[in-house]
């Protein structure tokens, strides 16, 4: 590896993790935080300016960027927290509502297989169906169709269950 890439991202590490102390909760945090943006900064050594100051000034960005992922993933452990939560409370509250959810579940299982994930993407995990398009890797015009689809086809199935109530 390049002395300068080297000596570059090492001198930038003590200024990163104080970047990142300043920021979360914990110093274990912002350790993990520090150790995935030297990894991104290690996997894009090549695209390192030459320049100190572009240098120092693209390694925060990439240290911003590690930063935001790391609160929207934490934002979205806190909504599934919450949504477990009250489906917990639901089950405990009306027992009757477990049969209802084992046989959405068993209608669930007779959609095509990416259909199923994309219900469960959105659904269960909170993706929005760009999201889920990235995460999937396919065009979002397609997964909202697909998901469009798979929503009738379960209220479809709902309905006839319950003799078209």
């Amino acid at each position: 590896m390049d002395t300068h890439i080297t000596s570059t991202i090492d001198a930038s590490s003590q200024d990163l993790l104080g970047y990142f102390l300043r920021r979360v909760s914990s110093p274990e945090d912002a350790a993990d935080l520090l150790g995935e943006t030297l990894l991104v900064l290690w996997r894009r050594a090549d695209d390192l300016p030459a320049e100190p100051l572009e240098a120092r000034l693209w390694m925060f960005g990439i240290a911003r960027r590690v930063l935001s992922t790391y609160r929207r993933a934490g934002l979205r452990r806190v909504a599934l927290a919450d949504r477990l939560r009250l489906e917990l409370e639901v089950r405990t509250s009306a027992s009757e509502r477990s049969t209802e959810g084992e046989e959405l579940h068993a209608l669930l299982l007779e959609l095509d297989l990416l259909d199923q994930e994309i219900i469960r993407l959105v659904h269960w995990e909170g993706f929005s169906l760009a999201e889920v398009a990235t995460i999937l890797a396919r065009r979002p015009g397609t997964i909202r169709s697909r998901y469009a689809r798979a929503r009738t086809s379960l209220r479809k199935a709902i309905d006839d269950q319950n003799g078209g109530l």
